[in-house]
């Protein structure tokens, strides 16, 4: 069976070998890169399944990094992890508007880190080599594909990033049901632990924003959360 390559972006040796170690023992086969640029590089050769991605780099930064990877066709799809030493809330929502799927403050627990490795790469959607594709929803104007984690408006694409596609995913996949921030954040988040009700609103409005939306398809019932109306 072959191992899946989870790429290490990550300047300090002491880290890379300790990010190493654990995914070996965890039979995936760890790719390591020192630099933004070098990560890009690999990115763009190797066939990557995930990125743990350090804020902290130096050229480049990981911020960077994760903004081109996101407006790259092919590299997108590709889940991140951000590893951080900065844990304010707002950090954490900056991360996760301009792409990460995930992040996680440093010091960290390795067991932590990769139960959320685990957990990313068991999330439907999620681009794979040879993956099976998942029929796309029709919503209204948009066209979602879960399988090419894509989103279509009026035929235009509309780059998401992973939390805001699995909210509009759940909204479009059960039109008229109103779901709680709570039942939102239990949805997008599985095992993850940095996505909180705040940040679900911050999430709606970003995208409603990028799908040019109002209360057209998705609704704020004031008190509980959001629905899909039916279409």
């Amino acid at each position: 069976m072959t191992k899946e390559n989870i790429l290490i972006v990550e300047d300090e040796p002491d880290i890379q070998e300790l990010l190493k170690f654990h995914l070996e023992k965890h039979e995936y086969a760890p790719v390591v890169a020192g630099t933004g640029e070098e990560a890009l590089a690999i990115l763009k050769s190797r066939s990557i399944v995930l990125v743990l991605l350090d804020l902290m780099l130096p050229g480049m930064d990981g911020l960077a990094v994760c903004s081109k990877m996101k407006q790259h066709r092919k590299l997108r799809a590709i889940p991140i992890i951000m590893l951080t030493a900065k844990n304010s809330e707002k950090d954490i929502i900056t991360g996760l508007e301009i792409g990460a799927d995930d992040y996680v403050t440093k010091p960290f627990n390795p067991s932590v880190l990769m139960a959320r490795v685990q957990a990313i790469l068991r999330r439907p959607g999620i681009a794979k080599p040879d993956a099976d594709e998942t029929p796309p929803i029709k919503y209204g104007p948009l066209v979602i594909d879960p399988g090419r984690h894509q989103v279509t408006v009026k035929g235009r694409e509309v780059h998401l990033t992973y939390t805001e596609f699995r909210i509009l995913q759940l909204l479009a996949q059960n039109p008229g049901k109103v779901f709680s921030r709570s039942q939102i954040v239990e949805y997008v988040r599985g095992e993850a632990q940095t996505v909180t009700e705040r940040i679900v609103d911050v999430q709606m409005v970003s995208l409603r924003k990028k799908l040019n939306l109002r209360d057209d398809l998705i609704e704020t019932v004031r008190g509980v959360g959001y629905r899909g109306k039916e279409v």
